[in-house]
């Protein structure tokens, strides 16, 4: 509870920074949510020409849509920390963390909270709201919760690569470049119904880097959509708990990280 306190005291002071500008703070706003009303305006042009995909309609497509989106908008805004942890270790600024009476991944987690990511979160809301309305979904108590869980997983999930990301910065000073093919690529594979991508693939992002386990098998079972033949129900109704299992991972990893961790003037 202390700690939970002491991130929330963190929080207010950079929301009361970021609002310091409050012109620049809405222009950023509309900017992210512009954005991402492109993004999804491309799928509907997609879908104006081919009415479907793999037997998935435009807004069944805008269900996935709305959950990654709202996964990622999240991730972004709580774990900006580990997103720019290359800056700390350039600067030396780790170093100043580590003689902290406070753990590593706790420092570095509530370091920075981007308030203007709350446009994007916003238009997958609405995205979202959209696709269940035109959707005929038989929501039960059971399914609110598993669709809850799926959005908590799926935030773990993009924090995970964040944390990813900021651990190799550990020996390579930059973060590496190819984590963002698993962000902002996820989000926008994650767009789509994984059926429409190759074998191989498909298990990449299941087995190893869990994507599908966080919208699109959520997607199926709160859709109905019929199973594909190797995937159980069993199997789609755990399915989300890949995310968290996947940042207790990631989180061994930032601690192996840190041991090895060597200052810069070394």
């Amino acid at each position: 509870m202390q700690h939970l306190a002491l991130y929330f005291h963190f929080v207010k002071l950079r929301i009361r920074s970021q609002m310091a500008y409050q012109l620049s703070f809405v222009f950023d706003l509309f900017s992210q949510a512009s954005i991402a009303v492109i993004d999804f305006f491309m799928i509907a042009l997609l879908f104006n020409r081919f009415k479907e995909l793999a037997g998935w309609s435009l807004w069944e497509v805008g269900f996935l849509y709305g959950i990654i989106g709202i996964c990622f908008a999240i991730a972004e805004m709580i774990g900006r920390g580990f997103d720019v942890f290359q800056n700390s270790v350039v600067r030396g600024d780790f170093d100043t963390i580590l003689i902290r009476p406070l753990g590593t991944f706790f420092q570095v987690f509530s370091q920075d909270f981007l308030l203007r990511r709350v446009g994007r979160l916003s238009q997958a809301f609405v995205i979202l709201f959209i696709a269940n309305s035109q959707l005929t979904i038989s929501w039960s108590f059971v399914k609110a919760g598993y669709l809850l869980v799926s959005l908590v997983s799926g935030t773990c999930f993009f924090i995970a690569l964040f944390v990813i990301g900021a651990t190799s910065c550990f020996w390579t000073i930059q973060s590496i470049e190819i984590i963002n093919i698993f962000t902002n690529g996820g989000v926008f594979m994650g767009s789509y119904p994984f059926s429409i991508y190759r074998r191989w693939f498909r298990h990449f992002f299941t087995f190893i880097v869990p994507l599908a386990c966080v919208n699109y098998f959520p997607s199926l079972l709160l859709l109905d959509k019929a199973m594909p033949s190797a995937v159980s129900t069993l199997g789609v109704y755990v399915a989300p708990l890949a995310g968290f299992l996947f940042l207790g991972i990631t989180m061994l990893f930032w601690r192996w990280g840190v041991l090895h961790y060597q200052s810069t003037g070394h």
